[in-house]
């Protein structure tokens, strides 16, 4: 296994560090510290091809440009203090009403104008016998983005040589606050040859969260168990959206109050057999085909982005859940720090 660090440029004075995580089968990562983001997943075929299977960029700079600050597609990063959208941009806790930023219409998205997403973490490499990974920590500090607490996280992002992407949340607050964290990777996995609509997706649940109008959710659990959203016997994605009339944007729940690593997800190119399975602790898991993606978007001129050209499959915490009582483990407190384990495993 091999581990690599660069200077990826400089923000507001500070050194924006890039690390390249690569393990015995050719599979390589980098990522950066500025929003913990990963820029780059490139697997190899049974020849020793590489290809390239996350949406992302080669330099800083193109995670600033005009064209992706518009669109704002959150490629790669993780983010934080909460993902998705709080209904209102507002919620109550200990009867105190709690103000957030309102960033996608009236609501809160993805933690706010600065979530975790645009901050630089505290970033170290390191090497197991099994793993070689990054160590990244971010303080959060109370009232930031509205949010109640000092909040501190640790996340390890790791690479085994199953060719698995391991994630490993822990945090912890001094007052009672909402957490959810996730990893905001796109994948395309035909290597961007053609869109995502040729993939095959399973997800192991039949409950979806309800949502209003206004793109939150309303607290209700649907159960689709007869309806075209059931994915869980495995559906070609563009047969589903040809009967939606839409792309994917699906808050699947899952029954899992002991919060186990369970296989929550799989995602198959049919042309190269190459699957992506996805294994959680969360309670919900966002499945997102990109249909707000800008075509205007690319790494390279081979590697063009765009709608429906990545999914997301973004395990968290119930969306809109500091509205929504009963949602499983939405708050942090002091007594209980938050843990969250999610695993993303490429084969062909």
């Amino acid at each position: 296994m091999k581990l690599h660090e660069v200077n990826f440029g400089y923000l507001n004075g500070k050194e924006v560090k890039l690390f390249t995580l690569e393990n015995n089968s050719g599979m390589t990562i980098k990522v950066m510290n500025y929003g913990a983001t990963i820029t780059s997943i490139i697997i190899r075929d049974k020849a020793g091809n590489p290809t390239s299977v996350s949406c992302g960029f080669d330099t800083l700079e193109a995670y600033f440009s005009e064209d992706y600050l518009e669109n704002a597609p959150y490629f790669g990063c993780t983010v934080g203090r909460y993902c998705s959208q709080i209904k209102d941009a507002t919620f109550k806790l200990n009867d105190v009403d709690y103000r957030l930023a309102k960033n996608c219409g009236n609501n809160n998205l993805h933690g706010g104008l600065a979530g975790f997403d645009k901050k630089i973490w505290d970033a170290k490499q390191f090497e197991t016998n099994e793993t070689v990974g990054v160590h990244f920590t971010l303080q959060s500090f109370d009232g930031e983005e509205g949010f109640p607490g000092n909040v501190f996280i640790n996340l390890k992002m790791e690479l085994t040589n199953e060719n698995e992407i391991r994630f490993n949340y822990h945090a912890t607050t001094d007052k009672t606050t909402p957490l959810s964290f996730t990893n905001h990777s796109y994948f395309n996995l035909s290597g961007f040859k053609n869109t995502v609509e040729t993939h095959q997706v399973k997800v192991y649940s039949n409950k979806l969260q309800e949502m209003d109008n206004s793109g939150a959710a309303t607290g209700k659990i649907l159960d689709v168990s007869d309806t075209i959203n059931n994915l869980q016997s495995g559906q070609v994605i563009a047969e589903i959206q040809n009967d939606l009339g839409d792309g994917f944007e699906h808050f699947y729940v899952f029954d899992n109050l002991e919060t186990k690593l369970l296989k929550v997800a799989e995602v198959i190119e049919p042309e190269t057999n190459r699957k992506l399975e996805v294994f959680s602790t969360e309670p919900c898991m966002l499945f997102y085909t990109g249909k707000y993606t800008s075509n205007k978007l690319q790494r390279n001129s081979n590697e063009e982005y765009g709608k429906f050209r990545g999914f997301c499959c973004e395990t968290h915490r119930w969306q809109n859940g500091p509205n929504i009582p009963d949602s499983p483990n939405t708050f942090t407190s002091p007594e209980k720090p938050f843990e969250s384990t999610t695993v993303l495993k490429l084969t062909f």
